[in-house]
């Protein structure tokens, strides 16, 4: 399952901390994060069916992150791409509080999904089960397949460890994968993002597991985005 671990203005050099994991079948193509050449002020990871995304962030300090929502009973095949939300608001220039009101219209239009939006002021989060949109305060948050901060384990553990990971920052630690079968230590310099001019980072993996493709993303974003680890299939 998918899981998004959060840190809003928890740090105080860190305006926005995520770490974050997408489950997918394999066989559904994605790009690894990068600068889209259409959207050129996004950086993203890219559903290669839809188009869309499930992760990402701008220039300007925009950010965004998608999870569904776990109900297979419920499922219409005809319904939007969902990622189109992602990719949108990133290349947009809606405010946060905007975009949770005009979810509440158009949200029942898709299938079941979570959406958390940042237009690097406020944070906020839809979620189309409840129907709730809302701003979210200061603090840590995880977010699965279910609404936000349902107690599931791995969210209770995620939440645990991005607190323990707050207290390194900075950390550059190579990017070790399971059984060491792969590190990352790339040094790319992407570009300079709007804002706080703090380091963002960001991080990610693909493997293959029984069919399904788990890819994660880590990062601190808030000004100049300095560092890269890319997905790897």
């Amino acid at each position: 399952m998918c899981l998004i671990l959060l840190a809003w203005r928890a740090h105080p050099d860190y305006p926005l901390v995520v770490a974050a994991n997408r489950d997918e079948f394999f066989t559904r193509p994605a790009a690894e994060a990068g600068w889209w050449p259409d959207r050129p002020d996004v950086f993203a990871g890219r559903d290669l069916e839809a188009g869309g995304s499930w992760l990402g962030l701008s220039r300007s300090g925009r950010f965004a992150g998608l999870t569904n929502f776990r109900d297979p009973a419920r499922q219409r095949p005809d319904a939007p791409s969902r990622g189109a939300l992602v990719a949108d608001f990133l290349a947009g220039a809606e405010s946060t509080d905007a975009a949770l009101a005009r979810l509440t219209l158009e949200g029942p239009l898709y299938n079941g999904f979570n959406l958390l939006l940042s237009d690097g002021d406020s944070l906020g989060i839809y979620e189309s089960e409840s129907g709730s949109a809302r701003r979210l305060e200061p603090g840590l948050y995880a977010l699965s397949n279910h609404l936000l901060d349902t107690p599931w384990p791995k969210v209770l553990a995620g939440k645990s460890r991005l607190a323990r990971a707050l207290r390194a920052l900075p950390d550059d630690t190579p990017l070790v994968l399971s059984g060491g079968m792969l590190q990352v230590d790339a040094s790319e310099r992407l570009g300079t993002l709007s804002g706080t001019g703090a380091v963002a980072l960001a991080a990610g993996s693909q493997l293959t597991l029984g069919g399904a493709a788990s890819s994660s993303f880590a990062g601190s974003f808030g000004g100049n985005l300095s560092r890269e680890r890319r997905r790897f299939a």
